[in-house]
């Protein structure tokens, strides 16, 4: 560089100091700030440099507040899963206590039924809990909790707070086996409300399915007609319900009609069911005069051949 460019560039830079500038605009500033906030002169331009910038800022701004949604969006979508898992752990707990207690509910229900058919009766009964079910589907049995210790002997009627269960059929120390009314090798005397009619209803092996069997086609049977125990056998006690027909087939092809009966006890449902412990004793059967004779005769005989 030459002695002429030096003063060339000399000359061109001539001008405040740096130190004089800084004072300059300082003050400048001051200057603008007393104007701005005493008269509100510049109001107007930052509204327009606002309006002018806002576009840059939400740009500069859109990649945190993009991180920041996905960010959000994931935890709450986890927040959510966690809530509906625990949701659904909390609903098969409250679904399963509420069975629980409906349970009880009916079970009381029931026991509160059988209390008061007990305090009804004429006769003696004792509540029994069942303990066991027959492994076999086809036998229609179970054990309940009542045996010998209770002074249970086989023949006795259960029943529960409805009707008629079945029959205890076999008797040990501390249990008892039941026969249900459906067994297919069961009986039980019955009587039509409607009409007195006596007959017997079988079990079919079905457990909602009785049979009522050999009756003639001319039988005044109906649909909707109550049977109930006629209490002429010694084992059952009068008047308790036991089926309710449900279907009548009458063919004048066959002798007897087909008649179909629904049970009306629970014989698959409640768990405490009630032992008839003692029925009132029927008279005792007449014998006929030549039954008489021949005992008599029998008798003689059974003398007249002794030495």
């Amino acid at each position: 560089m030459t002695l002429e460019d030096t003063r060339t560039l000399r000359f061109f830079n001539r001008g405040p100091s740096g130190g004089a500038r800084l004072v300059f605009f300082a003050l400048l500033s001051l200057l603008l700030l007393f104007v701005d906030a005493r008269y509100q002169y510049l109001e107007s331009t930052r509204r327009v440099i606002a309006v002018i910038i806002y576009p840059f800022q939400k740009l500069t701004a859109l990649p945190g507040e993009m991180i920041s949604g996905v960010s959000s969006y994931f935890s709450l979508q986890n927040n959510l899963i966690a809530e509906n898992a625990q949701l659904h752990l909390q609903h098969d707990a409250d679904s399963a206590q509420l069975q629980k207690e409906q349970t009880l509910l009916a079970e009381n229900a029931q026991l509160r039924a059988l209390l008061e058919l007990k305090q009804r009766a004429t006769y003696t009964m004792q509540a029994a809990q069942i303990v066991y079910l027959e492994r076999d589907l086809f036998k229609r049995k179970l054990f309940v909790d009542k045996g010998a210790q209770a002074n249970v002997q086989p023949g006795q009627a259960v029943v529960d707070n409805i009707g008629v269960v079945g029959q205890v059929t076999r008797v040990y120390p501390w249990l008892s086996e039941v026969t249900l009314v459906t067994d297919k090798d069961n009986a039980v005397p019955i009587q039509v409300v409607r009409n007195g009619l006596r007959a017997v209803v079988f079990g079919s092996g079905n457990i909602s399915e009785l049979e009522l069997r050999y009756q003639p086609v001319s039988a005044d049977i109906e649909v909707g007609d109550e049977l109930v125990t006629s209490g002429m056998d010694g084992t059952y006690p009068p008047s308790l319900p036991v089926a309710k027909v449900i279907k009548v087939e009458r063919d004048p092809a066959y002798p007897f009609s087909h008649i179909i009966c629904v049970p009306l006890a629970g014989v698959d449902r409640h768990r405490t069911l009630l032992i008839v412990s003692s029925v009132p004793p029927l008279t005792e059967r007449p014998m006929a005069e030549d039954d008489n004779k021949d005992s008599q005769h029998a008798s003689k005989n059974a003398k007249r051949s002794k030495p």
